[in-house]
């Protein structure tokens, strides 16, 4: 009987090992034609198709609006440049043949305003039609236009013939499931030039993510470029001109998100992660000779300069970038300086702080105080709520960690229970790497399923992908993040769907990682072998 199990264990091991080794010619998961990404709410179409000229074309509009002419402008490049049109376009025979579309109207229901920027109520709905009596876009905002532009780019597709481009009858009402969808972009361990960011910006427009988390500076380095306190890139920076973000650049960066409907929010993270501070101003820092020689740790708590020195420099921050929302961090806080301080130490007797957490607490409190005076609202990373800090009602709890007994479920749970908004990152960490396709991880995570009843799911504002660039620069950053941040921007746009059907998924993330690379994103292959025409 043994000898028999031997016999049988051996059969299957070499089963397996030629079913391995079974490979067939072509692309693994084929390539979709003319699905869209992130997947609409609502689609319906049929077999009945248009042929598009694509050298004719173009968008139809009685608005008179520079956000969406330079929308037009772009989406018919891309047009124009990414459809094959390689002969004479074949007029179909088929009874399901339409004719020629060249144009698609585009109408608004309140007046776009080039001076506005977007916003997290900002509402990004629209309407899609291609009929038998034309093709419209239509929607409440300039903001829901964009996202039309973009749904109606990835409908056309190239026929079989090679030649013609085709978009069949459809209808499509479409809206986010989430307001806050976004990626973070750490600038501080590896600068990341503007020529990079702005590849990132237009990959987001092409998921329809709408929220660029710029986390700025850190320990590393300050290249931020400060007008009221220059000396903190001039000193801080890995170098004073070359791996700086001058405030043009800022401007450069806020105005083209603006014109892709993405909201810019800065992040200078304290009291932690400043160590980039403290070279050109170290009265700031708490002094760590304790744990090392010449050594600095978290902000110093206890002195009235370090808020008078954060208060102004948010004070021109909140000048500079035009979103409503700032993210204070608050993450990481290492105790062991505070701890080995005799003025802490005392500092903390007087005011009765029990603990280096309540001491946090402290500090972080009056940084509320400080942005609240300033009309920014506030973004925080978890441990700031973990720490019982008193948060105002509209600061929004950022949830990241998922390891070392930390659960976001748990975490996300206490936050909503709290009547506090979250925002999920935890399982979207994009400088954590897997074989394969691990996007998949990503599209497996459902930010809703942690427990709460039906009121708490309603405070989970949406989430973020995070880029921590430790290992990522100019050179590999943008396909770092695509096509992975692309399965979390389809969790926040797309209904919540049970048990999704991984093949498709996947056939549909392979045509748009090719539309992605034609349109200049270097996004890298999302699941195995193919190729993109």
């Amino acid at each position: 009987m043994k000898g028999e199990m031997k016999s049988l264990a051996a059969f299957v091991f070499i089963l397996a090992c030629v079913d391995a080794y079974i490979v067939n010619p072509g692309p693994k998961y084929p390539a979709t034609k003319g699905y869209v990404w992130p997947a609409p709410q609502y689609q319906n179409f049929n077999e009945s198709y248009y042929s598009v000229n694509v050298q004719k074309f173009a968008f139809k509009t009685s608005e008179n609006c520079n956000i969406l002419y330079n929308a037009q402008r772009r989406y018919l490049e891309f047009i124009q440049a990414h459809i094959p049109t390689l002969g004479k376009i074949k007029v179909g025979k088929e009874n399901n043949y339409l004719g020629e579309l060249t144009q698609v109207s585009i109408t608004l229901s309140e007046i776009c305003d080039d001076n506005a920027y977007p916003n997290l109520d900002m509402d990004e709905s629209y309407v899609l039609s291609v009929a038998e009596d034309g093709a419209n876009i239509s929607a409440p905002t300039i903001w829901g236009a964009l996202r039309g532009m973009e749904t109606f780019s990835q409908l056309l597709y190239s026929a079989e013939d090679g030649i013609s481009t085709r978009i069949n009858i459809t209808s499509i009402v479409d809206s986010p499931r989430f307001p806050h969808r976004g990626i973070l972009v750490d600038t501080s361990r590896h600068f990341i030039p503007l020529e990079q960011l702005k590849q990132i910006i237009d990959a987001m427009a092409f998921n329809k993510l709408n929220v660029f988390h710029w986390h700025i500076v850190d320990d590393q380095s300050f290249p931020f470029v400060s007008t009221t306190f220059p000396e903190l890139s001039a000193q801080g920076a890995y170098h004073p001109q070359l791996y700086v973000y001058s405030p043009d650049d800022v401007a450069v960066i806020i105005e083209y998100s603006k014109q892709r409907g993405i909201r810019v929010i800065p992040e200078f993270d304290t009291p932690g992660h400043t160590r980039s501070w403290g070279i050109s101003h170290p009265e700031l820092l708490t002094p760590c000779d304790s744990v090392q020689k010449n050594s600095y740790g978290p902000m110093d708590p206890t002195k009235n300069l370090t808020y008078t020195f954060v208060e102004d420099l948010f004070t021109e921050v909140r000048k500079v970038f035009r979103d409503q929302f700032i993210h204070l961090g608050g993450d990481e806080v290492d105790f062991d300086c505070w701890e080995n301080d005799t003025n802490i130490t005392a500092f903390m007797t007087e005011k009765n702080i029990t603990s280096y957490a309540n001491l946090e607490g402290y500090y972080i409190q009056n940084i509320l105080d400080t942005v609240d005076n300033l009309n920014f609202s506030s973004i925080v990373w978890e441990e700031v709520f973990s720490n019982g800090v008193n948060l105002p009602n509209e600061t929004i709890v950022h949830v990241w960690k998922d390891w070392d007994g930390n659960s976001w479920v748990e975490t996300m749970y206490q936050v909503t229970k709290k009547g506090k908004t979250g925002l999920l990152s935890a399982c979207w960490y994009l400088d954590h790497l897997a074989t394969g396709g691990d996007w998949k991880t990503f599209y497996e995570c459902e930010p809703t399923e942690f427990g709460g009843n039906s009121e708490q799911t309603k405070l989970i504002l949406g989430g973020e992908a995070c880029m921590w660039s430790e290992l990522v620069n100019q050179y590999n950053i943008v396909q770092r993040i695509f096509p992975r941040a692309s399965a979390v921007a389809e969790k926040l746009w797309s209904a919540k769907v049970e048990n999704a059907n991984e093949d498709f998924v996947s056939r549909r993330l392979e045509e748009h990682v090719c539309r992605m690379n034609k349109r200049g994103i270097p996004a890298q292959p999302p699941n195995a072998a193919g190729f993109c025409l």
